[in-house]
């Protein structure tokens, strides 16, 4: 098993100590950015790691994404542990991923760290951020609608993209 893992993984990545993510800016940035939206487009879930005083917890979403990438919407019922930590504390991770759990992921999967964080979506903001959310997940209209649903927005710090098992960008937003 561990021979074929190490096939997977691309000859040219060595593990070089001490090396740094490569932080994107100009165009380089604007083209990982549209690479980003379509990456986004086509994952439906993702996993929120949130803090409470002891621990973080993590959580399946569904999510959706704002045009410019500046903001990250979710929906999440307000009696959960998930709303509670996020109440306390609205520093976030989110993990967005399009791995198949198998060897290949070694070299195909691409995973893309975001740090930031929550805020409520004000009232003049949430007719389009409703859109925006519900083009994606047509099937949730129901859920964002009742009265015990938070409807929420990560405002996004950084995108931390990890490709080909260990090459990493850094994107500022």
């Amino acid at each position: 098993m561990k021979d074929e893992i190490a096939s997977a993984i691309p000859q040219d990545l060595e593990e070089k100590e001490g090396e740094t993510p490569v932080e994107k800016t100009g165009l380089e940035k604007k083209e990982l950015l549209e690479q980003l939206k379509e990456f986004f487009e086509s994952q439906p879930l993702a996993v929120l790691a949130t803090q409470n005083e002891t621990a973080p917890y993590v959580s399946l979403i569904a999510f959706a994404s704002d045009e410019k990438l500046r903001y990250i919407l979710f929906s999440t019922t307000k009696a959960t542990r998930k709303y509670s930590n996020l109440s306390a504390n609205p520093s976030i991770s989110l993990l967005i991923d399009n791995r198949k759990n198998t060897i290949e992921d070694f070299r195909d999967a691409m995973a893309v760290t975001v740090l930031g964080k929550v805020e409520p979506i004000e009232d003049f903001e949430r007719s389009i951020m409703e859109k925006i959310y519900l083009m994606k997940h047509p099937h949730l209209v129901d859920f964002l609608h009742s009265p015990t649903t938070a409807f929420l927005k990560i405002r996004v710090e950084k995108y931390i993209v990890v490709t080909r098992f260990q090459h990493v960008v850094e994107v500022s937003v």
